[in-house]
């Protein structure tokens, strides 16, 4: 066992550990994807969240096995996310192997590696990053997953791929109506709604097999680089004071109607709902 692998297994273990996750397979993914190629040379910028970036002394691998957020950009706060925080999300949107996926924000491709291991060589996992130098990095990064592609262009795009999930990176004030659609029946979308300098939610969505009521729920709160194209300053201010209270009562999307008694927070065509579907 070589120092990686043997950093690897620890890291796989505590991540799910303080994820809470029961969850061999998604175990296995963190263990089997070095970080190595994803993170680039060290030495490198390690964050606890809020708090300043603390570079690490040298390129020992073993600074990259921390549940921390890794910086690829730690000028413009560009991240590969926390580990333990990802586990929880993957686990959350239940994948199955052979299923396909779209990933929006893709970064250096860490997670899009993730993604592809728990689909399998059955599976697809199409991953959309808009800059050009993060897909190129992520594009040789990943080539010699063959189940995965990257597209170096915007997630918020009307030919999206018919998939099983969507997976999204970048927060967002709204959910992308272009997402939805490209769900198919009992596909699940998670997304941040968190437009930028928001504290919001990782919001988990199933679409229904007919009807405008989604299944819809807070899988946790959140905060991302904001996803362009989907941003609104206004939605953003209301959206902080709707987090201060009750987000966790959120049981369905509605994308018609208007809203009732029920409503957490409502949108230009869209609102959450405390009741079920």
């Amino acid at each position: 066992m070589d120092r990686s692998e043997k950093y690897r297994s620890l890291y796989a273990k505590l991540i799910c550990t303080a994820a809470k996750l029961d969850d061999p397979r998604i175990e296995e993914a963190f263990r089997s994807v070095k970080r190595e190629p994803f993170a680039g040379p060290g030495p490198w910028w390690l964050n606890l969240g809020a708090h300043p970036y603390v570079q690490t002394p040298d390129d020992d691998p073993a600074f990259l096995y921390q549940d921390l957020l890794l910086a690829l950009d730690h000028e413009r706060g560009i991240n590969i996310g926390q580990p333990s925080a990802h586990a929880y999300w993957l686990g959350a949107c239940n994948i199955k192997e052979g299923e396909r996926v779209v990933q929006i924000g893709v970064g250096s491709g860490y997670y899009t590696a993730i993604l592809a291991h728990l689909v399998g060589a059955a599976g697809r996992v199409y991953g959309y990053e808009i800059d050009e130098v993060l897909a190129a990095r992520a594009r040789e990064n990943l080539r010699e997953v063959h189940q995965a592609e990257v597209r170096t262009q915007s997630g918020v795009a009307s030919d999206l791929p018919q998939v099983d999930l969507i997976y999204v990176c970048a927060g967002a004030a709204r959910p992308c109506r272009m997402w939805l659609d490209a769900l198919r029946p009992r596909g699940r979308l998670l997304f941040p709604l968190a437009p930028k300098d928001v504290f919001g939610g990782m919001l988990l969505v199933t679409r229904p097999d007919q009807g405008s009521a989604w299944s819809a729920k807070f899988v946790s709160r959140a905060a991302f680089i904001g996803c362009l194209g989907l941003q609104d300053e206004e939605v953003g201010h209301r959206l902080k004071d709707a987090f201060s209270k009750n987000w966790d009562n959120v049981r369905s999307l509605r994308l018609d109607g208007s809203p009732d008694d029920s409503c957490w927070f409502a949108g230009d065509g869209w609102w959450l709902s405390t009741a079920d579907v």
